[in-house]
């Protein structure tokens, strides 16, 4: 199987938030990985909205799929802002600060490129080479 890519903006809005779930997993339908790609693009499109210029009035952020044979990459580019998205341990009683522990958890590997322009957040999910048929 070759690789693809396959990219789609979204409003910055909450309820773009399903729209880009339901994106990724009418993409990957048969993927092992689904469920752990459209779990870390709900966390990365909440914060890109939350936390980015992406969620003002006529704001949008990027949801990319990159697949190969081994592995899945997504990415969500935001439209930057004053602050660098970083990884910490939530207090226990705070209901925020656990999407990108979340995704660390579930990705092989994960970053971030850019700067208070725009910024991509990114992960690296391991797959079997096979698919499962739709």
């Amino acid at each position: 199987m070759s690789a693809w890519r396959f990219s789609r903006y979204f409003l910055g809005s909450a309820p773009s938030i399903t729209e880009a779930r339901r994106f990724v997993t009418a993409l990957l339908r048969g993927w092992p990985a689904v469920d752990d790609v459209e779990l870390i693009v709900s966390e990365l499109a909440t914060n890109a909205i939350r936390h980015s210029a992406s969620g003002r009035f006529g704001g949008r952020f990027l949801v990319s799929v990159q697949a190969h044979t081994d592995r899945l990459w997504v990415g969500v580019l935001d439209e930057g802002g004053p602050s660098s998205p970083r990884l910490f341990r939530p207090y226990p009683e705070g209901e925020g600060g656990r999407g990108l522990l979340l995704v660390a958890n579930l990705a092989v590997d994960w970053g971030v490129w850019g700067d208070e322009h725009g910024r991509t957040v990114w992960a690296v999910l391991r797959t079997s080479s096979r698919t499962v048929s739709a």
